[in-house]
């Protein structure tokens, strides 16, 4: 790890490793999103994060050890980006940055149901999702990437969020009618 330390304080070094405005989000975009991809990041970025951005944040990501990167192996010009370890261990601190952002902030039911399900899973949990990420991301990473290699808990996350997304969507057009 690459970078110079203001401070011993364990706050003050993981902020200048996570605290600029992307770094989570491109973390919780791979590891929520199961996007592995440069094109998956950039396109389906909800906050709409800009390509000479992603493309540095990625590079800091690389260089600070939260992510790994390798060629794909069904297309020549593009890469995997996987999470590493230490970015794998960040899934408890998701878990409870979303439980405050529960609480305390104006979110939207479908984008916080996943929040939800981690709050209420407590550890045991954040444990299995931790587990299912090394297995795509560290031993399977090019099987995590293309699908052969999947996520029970992120599955489950996944159709969580598509099930209050779809009931949106059925109330908002029963609204119009």
């Amino acid at each position: 790890m690459d970078m110079e330390l203001r401070s011993g304080c364990p706050i003050n070094l993981t902020m200048e490793v996570l605290g600029d405005r992307w770094s989570l989000i491109i973390i919780r975009d791979i590891m929520f999103g199961n996007r592995r991809h440069f094109r998956d990041l950039l396109n389906n970025s909800q906050e709409g994060i800009a390509s000479n951005i992603l493309a540095a944040r990625l590079k800091r990501l690389l260089s600070l050890g939260f992510i790994s990167k390798r060629d794909d192996p069904s297309h020549s010009q593009k890469a995997i980006y996987s999470l590493t370890e230490p970015a794998i261990q960040l899934v408890p601190v998701f878990a409870m940055i979303g439980a405050w952002g529960r609480r305390h902030l104006p979110v939207t039911e479908d984008l916080s149901i996943r929040a939800q399900l981690l709050e209420e899973g407590r550890q045991p949990l954040w444990d299995e999702f931790m587990e299912d990420l090394r297995q795509i991301h560290i031993v399977d990473p090019v099987g995590g990437a293309n699908g052969t290699v999947t996520s029970p808990v992120l599955a489950r996350l996944t159709a969580a969020f598509l099930e209050v997304r779809g009931k949106m969507a059925a109330g908002e057009g029963a609204a119009l009618t």
